[in-house]
């Protein structure tokens, strides 16, 4: 049951990295000003969208609108996407209200987590990647090492300490977390958690700790949580979660054991589910996780294996 990465959202951006061009500084210049350049535009982590008469899209900005946030923002070169050069601004340290006053009456932010759902995969991918990067860069203004100033580097895929007596490269992180859906075959372990919407259950998840592999993670996370027993782990797929910079890798894990126990604070319930209980959860009030999760993707891959 391995889920395509074609099927899952924030993975498929359809972008050339091209990392050989974020030391090209001329290049990158001269890129900035080109008139088929496009610019995705964060603020406080959210994304811009444009109203229309019919729906809400996600906006690219031109060179032209983009200009005055360069000036003052920190950017970064993405990649290329269709022969045009596609750039992030973070523009978080500037009002709302300043940002909307430089742009069109009908442009709006809001959080990709509600808006990535109804996107189209390939731009929903692009705003994500941007936005986990910018939220690295937002947390890591300061060297970890001495406490120092860093500064932004190699086009927004660095950041290098300014304390002349360290100058440690810091580069992007991603923090790897493992999400399976337990099964005995018939059944599947769902779960409910606060921070979950009323109703909705979803697959057990957490992260990978150092010095374990992914399967022990799956294993531990799993006995921790509910108190069963895991045997068998399949992979199942992997995908980029930027809320805000996680790798979420699936696994299917195979139960030994039956009897759940809650054994972790943050969840409130946890649930055996038949693929007949789960075909009649919205008839039922109950909720699966947004199409949008690689979650949802193995249950109803598991649901059609039958």
């Amino acid at each position: 049951m391995l889920i395509a990465s074609d099927d899952l959202f924030y993975a498929t951006p359809n972008l050339d990295r091209a990392a050989h061009l974020r030391l090209d500084s001329n290049w990158l210049n001269k890129e900035i000003t080109n008139s088929s350049s496009r610019f995705i535009l964060l603020h406080q982590s959210k994304n811009l969208f444009k109203k229309t008469l019919k729906e809400n899209l996600p906006h690219f900005l031109n060179p032209d609108e983009s200009t005055p946030f360069l000036k003052s923002c920190p950017w970064a070169y993405l990649g290329s996407h269709q022969g045009k050069s596609l750039f992030v601004i973070d523009a978080s340290e500037i009002t709302e209200t300043e940002i909307t006053q430089k742009l069109e009456p009908d442009l709006f932010f809001e959080d990709l987590r509600r808006a990535g759902p109804i996107m189209q995969k390939d731009q929903a991918s692009q705003f994500a990647y941007g936005r986990a990067l910018m939220f690295w860069h937002s947390r890591h203004q300061f060297c970890g090492a001495c406490g120092h100033k860093t500064a932004l580097k190699q086009a927004g895929h660095m950041r290098t300490c300014l304390n002349p007596d360290c100058g440690i490269p810091h580069f992007p992180r991603t923090d790897p977390a493992v999400i399976m859906l337990v099964h005995d075959g018939t059944r599947c372990l769902l779960a409910h958690n606060h921070y979950l919407r009323d109703g909705m259950y979803s697959t057990l998840a957490g992260f990978v700790e150092p010095g374990e592999t992914l399967e022990q993670a799956v294993r531990r996370e799993v006995m921790e949580e509910t108190n069963i027993q895991v045997g068998d782990v399949t992979f199942a797929g992997s995908q980029p979660w930027p809320f805000p910079t996680s790798l979420m890798i699936g696994f299917y894990a195979h139960a030994q054991s039956y009897d759940i126990t809650l054994q972790d604070e943050e969840l409130e319930d946890a649930q055996w589910f038949s693929r007949d209980d789960l075909r009649k959860f919205k008839a039922q009030g109950r909720l699966l996780p947004s199409r949008d999760s690689i979650a949802r993707n193995m249950i109803e891959a598991w649901i059609k294996a039958e």
